[in-house]
């Protein structure tokens, strides 16, 4: 798919009083870069992007300041808006948050929904079994929003969205190791057996390991490609 084409499939605000606010640019253009469809590096385009979400291109721009500050985007003097490339940094800060947020919604979370979780594995093995490694990346985003959601805080929804797209942005640099989604689809799988037997401080500290190896695996590969 094009970048025209990725413009032109962003979905329009409803019409809402708060549909065409840089809040809204900001958070369409998340989503779009969570669900990996603007890639780590992709120019944006400012008329054609506020042509697409029918938005001033100062609104628009106003969207670009809120992610700048996040890090999802960045501004080159001269070139334009470009989504950003995380480095080994951004990997650290990512696992992080992580960390603090996800094994407490496991062991602690008052809306924990193991069905969701475990429709989530069976998109996740549907999409291995096909070989699409998109596929995977998308549920397993899917995974850990749900999560996070057992949390029943719109603030950290809200932060996990932020973070979800700042992970799609790595897992992009993972697309030449396949592999790599896959076998976290079976670790997902038994968070949700211990789930659904009642061992969520189990879940939590399992969690916790898996979130460690796929970091230190993500920094590995990481800094492999900075040597080529």
């Amino acid at each position: 798919m094009s970048v025209n084409e990725i413009y032109t499939s962003i979905p329009l605000g409803s019409g809402s009083t708060h549909a065409h606010t840089s809040t809204w640019v900001a958070s369409t253009l998340r989503q779009e870069i969570a669900q990996g469809r603007l890639l780590p590096g992709s120019k944006l385009s400012e008329q054609a992007l506020a042509d697409a979400l029918g938005v001033s291109r100062n609104t628009l721009r106003e969207g670009f300041t809120l992610l700048d500050s996040e890090l999802i985007i960045t501004r080159i003097p001269n070139r334009g808006v470009f989504v950003s490339s995380p480095g080994a940094a951004d990997i650290r800060e990512i696992y992080a948050v992580r960390r603090t947020i996800e094994p407490a919604a496991l062991a602690w979370g008052p809306a924990l929904d193991v069905p969701a979780l475990a429709q989530a594995i069976v998109e996740a093995r549907a999409a291995a079994k096909a070989h699409d490694v998109p596929g995977m990346a998308d549920a397993n985003q899917r995974f850990h929003e749900s999560v996070v959601r057992a949390t029943g805080s719109v603030h950290l929804l809200e932060l996990m969205g932020r973070i979800l797209a700042k992970m799609r942005l790595v897992f992009h640099s993972m697309s030449d190791a396949p592999d790599f989604h896959s076998h976290y689809v079976e670790r997902n799988a038994a968070l949700v057996e211990l789930l659904a037997s009642g061992q969520r401080n189990e879940a939590a500290q399992t969690l916790l390991g898996y979130l460690d190896t796929a970091e230190a695996e993500l920094l590995d590969h990481y800094e492999s490609s900075q040597k080529i």
